[in-house]
């Protein structure tokens, strides 16, 4: 039978770690110090006799005024934090562990998930159920979802690792959001401008360039700082934007009734919303703002503003899909 050995270690705030001694009655832990726990297991070999030791750490939640400066993100949540854990393995077993971060991690990993198997389902459909061309097309939206759920997931995931590698999977997450921006909007433009290739192709490319302008934006190391929470949110909300060139193309040549009865825009400017309002509720902090201490875990803005892209893009999924099957059912116009 393996041997356990637990030790305990604290410290104050950027000191260093102290064994704690267990035989006696140990000082209570004061508001300024962290505690860790380490459980040593020591196995012994019945054929070498050769003792092999495991050291697993048991890390507690911290507050907000105990964290290093590269993890205060959000003042407005108090308790509950996750140490440093300069483990990838550790960082990952958190996952299953209530803090801050467990909320954010959730609701992008499922997400993930189910656009993974989705985009699998679809693209692997007959060719005389959905045509090749149509894979592709969709192809671009599936994966700027799942890359950007993704690699939100493993940005919040390894937010604790270390400061290294926070910047990198920072970077990484709101890459991501700019590859779901254009993805989102390329199978819209190319329905919507399924008969007229010029604007078509003008759009497209418009709307990958402002992708790649805020991809090189979001490699600056200081737009990933809290004060510029803002900025971000502005970022990503005038790229959405930016549609309105096309809509106002399409509303010119077209028409307003033919844009919601062909395009679908009733469901865009549902998925618009909701980015919107995910956005705004992240650029705010709200409800934490307004309520310090109690939403640490739960209904903190991020986790709102995650659930919102999460049902925004299956919004525009649907939308997508709906304007596909009515442009793939009428004939294009003699011009």
């Amino acid at each position: 039978m393996p041997k356990h050995t637990i030790l305990r270690y604290r410290r104050k705030k950027g000191g260093q770690w102290r064994e704690i001694n267990l035989q006696g009655t140990p000082d209570k832990r004061k508001d300024d110090e962290d505690e860790l726990e380490v459980d040593v297991k020591e196995d012994r070999s019945e054929q070498t006799g050769i003792v092999t030791k495991t050291y697993e750490a048991r890390w507690k939640v911290l507050k907000y005024e105990h964290l290093p400066e590269w993890l205060q993100d959000n003042e407005f949540l108090r308790h509950g934090h996750r140490p440093p854990l300069p483990s990838f393995s550790e960082c990952f077993k958190s996952i299953w562990s209530l803090h801050t971060e467990t909320g954010n991690i959730w609701t992008h990993l499922i997400g993930c998930v189910a656009f993974f198997f989705l985009a699998c389902w679809f693209l692997t459909r007959p060719d005389n159920h959905i045509q090749f061309q149509e894979k592709v097309v969709f192809s671009f939206f599936f994966a700027g979802a799942v890359l950007c759920l993704g690699l939100s997931f493993a940005f919040h995931t390894l937010s604790c690792h270390s400061v290294n590698v926070v910047k990198i999977f920072c970077k990484l997450d709101y890459m991501g959001i700019s590859l779901l921006i254009i993805g989102s909007f390329i199978p819209w433009i190319y329905y919507g401008f399924y008969c007229r290739r010029e604007p078509k192709i003008t759009y497209i490319a418009m709307v990958s360039v402002l992708g790649i302008g805020a991809i090189v934006v979001s490699l600056w190391d200081k737009f990933s700082e809290s004060r510029f929470r803002p900025i971000r949110a502005a970022v990503f909300v005038g790229m959405g934007c930016s549609g309105v060139i096309p809509t106002i193309h399409y509303i010119i040549t077209d028409g307003v009734h033919s844009l919601f009865a062909d395009n679908s825009f009733h469901w865009l400017l549902l998925m618009a919303f909701l980015y919107l309002l995910g956005a705004g509720l992240y650029a705010t902090r709200t409800p934490e703002r307004f309520f310090p201490g109690k939403c640490d875990i739960w209904f903190q803005s991020h986790q709102l503003f995650h659930t919102c892209v999460v049902i925004a893009a299956f919004v525009h999924y649907y939308g997508i899909s709906e304007m596909a099957f009515a442009r793939l059912n009428e004939q294009c116009p003699v011009r």
